[in-house]
């Protein structure tokens, strides 16, 4: 068996209690068929306490007041404090680091959804290396597995990621070029054309592909008035998700009223103050590019190879440059209340609420990725001209 990991992985050290956001509360912690039948012939107090504080229609811990039943006051694991780790289920034991299974591979990443994961996430400085690995684990070969189209997006993904790290180019037309990329790969895709990929990996890596983009980008800008109101509109999109954590709905309005509250004028002010505050577009630009390239690999890495299972290569990609757009519109709005407090911690704080809302919940992905294929603002053209503002 074969083992990719990102070279941060193994910085990940749980604060535990110290935590400032425990990832036992707020979400279903769903508990793996080997555990859920360990914890069935569990005998004694434990397994009594056990017993009742599973739902066993769903597979997961009970919750009392959004925390897991097993959390007590102090922010610990009373399964872990009375059975030891080995009482753990998968989730509470692997989380937040996550593993990606496929036909010989397996793919681990860290989450953005917890916060010391978060940090080490963004907190890179470099470009990401990923590490691959393999040992004598015997793999259980899936014979529906579609071998080829994975190999070819795995292809396709490490010439993303490339373009992705390239910083002698601007991070918008990064973003651009593989969001034109995966269009044109889900159209072969489409077409049953698999073999068409090599080409488009070869074209998009020249020099041509990048004069285009940036041709592209300055033919068609999107002006200012437009890009407030194709803001406003992506951010409805909350209102049309499943909700985890009571205080994310009145987050999201909060940050909302904040940067449209008094009218479209007044949020293109400040939204050049921000830029001119982080430093983007000037000598320190490469701060901030490199917060958006971060996220950009991250949610790369974790989802574009996942479209072997479904064929939705666009909607993976779509998910990563508009996941990385609200991040960014949603810390301008913890800056406007800030200023010059603003700190990284901010800016990681935003980013891990946002993941923990969106990754927690397939159900979020999937609304996602509907919404990206029936709305025209999410279409690549309309995502690259809101990049070129």
């Amino acid at each position: 068996m074969k083992y990719t990991i990102p070279h941060y992985f193994e910085q990940f050290r749980c604060t535990a209690a110290e935590c400032v956001d425990t990832c036992c509360a707020g979400w279903a912690i769903m508990i793996d068929e080997k555990s859920l039948e360990k914890y069935k012939n569990t005998e004694g107090a434990l397994g009594n306490r056990l017993h009742n504080s599973i739902d066993w229609e769903e597979g997961s811990f009970q919750q009392y007041e959004k925390r897991c039943a097993f959390l007590n006051e102090e922010n610990l694991c009373d399964l872990h404090l009375e059975g030891g780790e080995e009482m753990l289920c998968d989730t509470c034991r692997n989380y937040p680091r996550h593993m990606e299974e496929f036909d010989g591979l397996r793919e681990g990443s860290l989450s953005l959804s917890c916060i010391e994961a978060a940090k080490i996430i963004l907190g890179c400085k470099d470009p990401v290396q990923f590490i691959t690995m393999e040992d004598d684990t015997e793999d259980e070969e899936d014979e529906e597995f579609d071998f080829l189209l994975f190999t070819k997006l795995m292809d396709a993904r490490e010439a993303i990621l490339k373009m992705l790290q390239n910083r002698e180019v601007d991070i918008c037309v990064r973003m651009g070029m593989v969001l034109n990329l995966s269009k044109e790969l889900q159209i072969a895709v489409d077409h049953g054309e698999l073999f068409q990929i090599d080409e488009l990996l070869k074209d998009f890596g020249e020099m041509d592909s990048l004069l285009e983009m940036q041709k592209q980008i300055g033919e068609d800008p999107m002006g200012e008035n437009e890009y407030c109101s194709e803001m406003r509109k992506m951010f409805r999109t909350f209102s049309k998700l499943e909700v985890l954590k009571e205080d994310w709905p009145e987050y999201v309005r909060k940050a909302e009223r904040l940067l449209f509250g008094e009218g479209q004028r007044e949020y293109l002010e400040r939204r050049k103050a921000f830029h001119k505050a982080i430093g983007l577009k000037s000598a320190s630009y490469d701060v901030w590019s490199c917060l958006l390239e971060q996220l950009m690999v991250y949610f790369v890495f974790t989802y574009f190879c996942g479209a072997v299972y479904d064929d939705h290569i666009l909607g993976k990609m779509q998910t990563a440059v508009v996941s990385t757009i609200l991040i960014q519109e949603l810390a301008q709005a913890v800056w406007q209340e800030k200023q010059e407090a603003f700190t990284f911690m901010d800016f990681v704080d935003v980013a891990h609420r946002y993941s923990r809302e969106i990754e927690h919940s397939d159900i979020n992905l999937l609304r996602l990725e509907k919404l990206f294929d029936r709305l025209p603002l999410f279409q690549p053209k309309q995502l690259i001209r809101i990049l070129s503002v």
